[in-house]
């Protein structure tokens, strides 16, 4: 086994002034019930599901490396021993660049590779990802391999996978290392990694490493958490897609958790039938979402304008196009009342309170030094362990009043578009200036629980931009099928 070097203590921070904000924000907004109660259910439910997701047979979406090398493998083409020798070459060639690996067991993979490789020689019925390399991010467990959450100062080695290792490994998957993350994922721009786009700008996170780690050939796909935006904003940023389902479905059981109310476990790959055929494992529910053909004919398209605040033109035309192709490919598209700018505006600080609170109630118990975290994670929780508990539990009744109103939105529309990010991925050395600009777009979707997508659809300046697609609770069946066709006509 082999470890990345450990990180420095990363310096910089806006924290302070982003939650004092939020707490003013969500202080100063009166609810629409002032008998509101907290929802402890979360999710609201969806409007009743139509029968299927559109679909258009030729409409498959881009063939990626999951689904490719599940092809190989069963035709007998290629090997799981030679993918995942594959996999550790593209370890060695970009790891030290990008950051994207900080543990890889390579003895370990190579021999559950050739184990893979014995069973499929007996011509037994194979799993669903049998044989295929993939990376889990480093705040999830997976025995045997250390969990040390992109932490210097927290370390366990678990002897028991987490339930989402257990279900990728239960259908063959080779597990081959930890990837980095932004400490304890608090946070969205993981600045110890680095973008494979341009290596002077960070990934996005926390799943930073998982990106970094599918789009350099490091595995086929990779899993990670979405607590408010983790999956979506590195996917966006770095070119991947990253698909986060409806709140609960897939169990957190041996993930270190960021927030229990809003922690999501999702998967990250190169393409929506890869990310869909690893979420079918993931919600283990005889789902195929991954079988859904591209397609939006007669889909209703609702298009978030809020999003496209403090976008460049450059990157708002880039997702236009990709919108104006869903309407050329038979969606009906038209704009959205919902999410409003205040919605945004309302679910960032809310979403920022609950989360952070929770996140400080798990940190305080585990003791340890907050002043040997990175500046911006232990400013994070000073500042959420002195909210007073009103404050927390009307972010609470906040978010139930949220997640009726952007409920509303499926009763005129199938699905909401924007902008996963408003930004290109910015600079390693500005990384604290964008905790709450990168995620703003990606938030709202994670605190009320409903099911979200970011599929690259363009270029500006070399960088990859990412269209976010949202569903109602449980069709992710629908994101698939729009997904599918954005894919297919990006640039």
């Amino acid at each position: 086994m082999t470890a990345a070097p450990e990180g420095v203590r990363v310096v910089g921070s806006i924290a302070r002034d982003a939650f004092d904000a939020a707490v003013d924000g969500v202080v100063a907004h009166t609810l629409a019930d002032p008998r509101a109660r907290v929802p402890f259910d979360y999710v609201v439910a969806g409007p009743p599901p139509v029968a299927s997701a559109p679909g258009d047979a030729a409409g498959v979406g881009a063939r990626g490396p999951l689904v490719e090398a599940l092809r190989g493998l069963r035709s007998g083409e290629v090997s799981s021993t030679e993918l995942t020798r594959a996999a550790l070459e593209a370890v060695a060639a970009r790891n030290d660049e990008l950051g994207a690996l900080v543990w890889v067991d390579e003895q370990g993979a190579l021999a559950a590779a050739a184990a893979r490789d014995e069973t499929a020689a007996t011509g037994a019925s194979l799993g669903p990802l049998h044989g295929v390399p993939l990376t889990v991010k480093d705040v999830i467990d997976v025995a045997g391999m250390p969990t040390r959450c992109g932490s210097a100062v927290y370390h366990d080695l678990p002897e028991v996978d987490a339930v989402a290792v257990a279900r990728l490994r239960s259908a063959g998957a080779v597990i081959i290392g930890k990837a980095a993350t932004h400490e304890f994922a608090l946070g969205v721009t993981s600045p110890q990694s680095r973008n494979p786009f341009d290596p002077t700008r960070i990934p996005g996170g926390s799943s930073g490493g998982s990106v970094a780690a599918v789009m350099s050939d490091m595995g086929v796909g990779s899993l990670g958490t979405d607590t408010r935006a983790s999956i979506r904003v590195p996917a966006a940023l770095s070119g991947a897609v990253g698909f986060k389902p409806t709140f609960g479905r897939i169990p957190t059981d041996g993930v270190v958790s960021l927030s229990w109310t809003m922690d999501h476990v999702a998967p990250m790959a190169r393409t929506v039938g890869d990310a869909a055929t690893l979420l079918d494992v993931l919600l283990a529910d005889g789902r195929s979402r991954a079988d859904t053909p591209g397609g939006v004919s007669g889909l209703r398209i609702g298009v978030a304008h809020a999003g496209f605040a403090d976008a460049t033109p450059e990157l708002a035309d880039v997702v236009h196009g990709a919108i104006e192709q869903l309407a050329s490919a038979g969606g009906l598209v038209s704009s959205a009342e919902r999410p409003t700018a205040q919605d945004l505006e309302l679910a960032n600080a809310a979403g920022l309170i609950v989360s952070r609170a929770e996140a400080a109630t798990l940190h305080r118990g585990l003791g340890l030094d907050l002043d040997a975290y990175w500046e911006e994670v232990g400013d994070q929780l000073r500042c959420a362990m002195g909210l007073r508990a009103v404050d927390y539990l009307d972010a609470q009744r906040l978010r139930g009043e949220l997640a009726a109103g952007l409920s509303s939105v499926f009763e005129e529309h199938d699905v909401v578009v924007m902008p996963t990010a408003a930004v290109l991925a910015p600079p390693v050395d500005d990384f604290a200036a964008y905790l709450m600009l990168l995620s703003r777009n990606a938030i709202p979707w994670s605190f009320v629980g409903f099911p979200a997508i970011s599929v690259p659809c363009g270029w500006v300046d070399g960088l990859p931009v990412g269209l976010q697609v949202v569903a109602p609770p449980d069709r992710e069946d629908l994101l698939v099928a729009a997904g599918k066709v954005v894919e297919q006509v990006r640039g």
